[in-house]
């Protein structure tokens, strides 16, 4: 049975606040997205915290392959969680288990391995990343094998890459991030990772979007509570309605966030080509 480790970046306040706002834990949404694609596998979560870090049931070296979430941390705050979290990135490197993730997981693998992040200047990129565009390498990389050049993707986070060190490669950019995907190696080990949130649906852009609207309100992406409030009810409906062309047309969502095999096909590439081995 392939064993497939989720790692829940959020520290305990994060998750708490995502309850609050009605929103899924990050483990929860790729444990989901994984017993879909790989419904024989064995799908382990381990949240982090601040007393134990991540506490898998097995050695690093037992899993084949391990898949990071997003995270309510920033990782050029030199605190003690986001050096635990360092340091685990570092050890997965070392064990030579194939891993993926996105959002945080882009800042922690290139952080952990010489390069660095900081906060976006643009403000938060949120629903839905615009024209993601694959440069060379990406078109020629496994992880997009089926993917248009450019698409949209859904989305929320506002810290980015600002150096990539001497061990990742830039693999697609936008106007809002210059790096959306990368691989990093590393040691034994190979980090697929990708800015955007293939894990995500639609609904859980809206929820979070209810826990970051006065955020996005102050940067201006929103006149206020209302139109905040509308936007999101707006995804949600769609969500549940895919065929809304309506919706789709007003929140400028097309077919490759409403199509689920193609929004996902990042997450499928990597388990085939980096879990499963499959050359076919």
């Amino acid at each position: 049975m392939i064993r497939l480790l989720v790692l829940d970046a959020y520290d305990e306040a994060g998750r708490q606040a995502l309850s609050g706002a009605g929103a899924s834990h990050a483990g929860v949404l790729y444990r989901r997205l994984l017993s879909r694609l790989a419904p024989e596998a064995s799908v382990e979560v381990a949240p982090f915290s601040s007393e134990a870090g991540f506490a898998p049931s097995s050695a690093l070296r037992e899993y084949d392959g391990i898949v990071w979430s997003g995270s309510n941390l920033t990782v050029y705050r030199d605190t003690p969680a986001v050096r635990d979290q360092l340091s685990f990135c570092r050890a997965a490197f070392a064990a030579g288990v194939p891993s993926f993730g996105s959002c945080w997981a882009v800042h922690v693998a290139v952080s952990a391995t010489g390069g660095a992040c900081e906060v976006n200047p643009r403000g938060r990129e949120f629903g839905v990343g615009r024209t993601i565009t694959l440069n060379e390498r990406g078109q020629a990389h496994p992880m997009f094998a089926g993917k248009p050049p450019a698409f949209g993707a859904l989305t929320c986070h506002e810290d980015h890459v600002t150096s990539l060190g001497e061990h990742a490669e830039s693999l697609a950019g936008n106007a809002f991030s210059a790096v959306q995907a990368v691989r990093v190696r590393y040691g034994a080990g190979e980090f697929w990772a990708v800015q955007y949130h293939p894990e995500y649906e639609l609904v859980d852009v809206a929820q979070l979007g209810i826990l970051r609207s006065r955020q996005l309100i102050n940067q201006g992406f929103f006149a206020g509570d209302e139109d905040a409030r509308r936007y999101m009810a707006e995804l949600e409906a769609l969500g549940a309605e895919p065929g809304r062309r309506d919706l789709g047309f007003r929140l400028g969502v097309g077919d490759d966030v409403l199509d689920w095999d193609m929004r996902t096909l990042e997450v499928r590439n990597w388990l085939k080509s980096q879990v499963l081995r499959d050359e076919g």
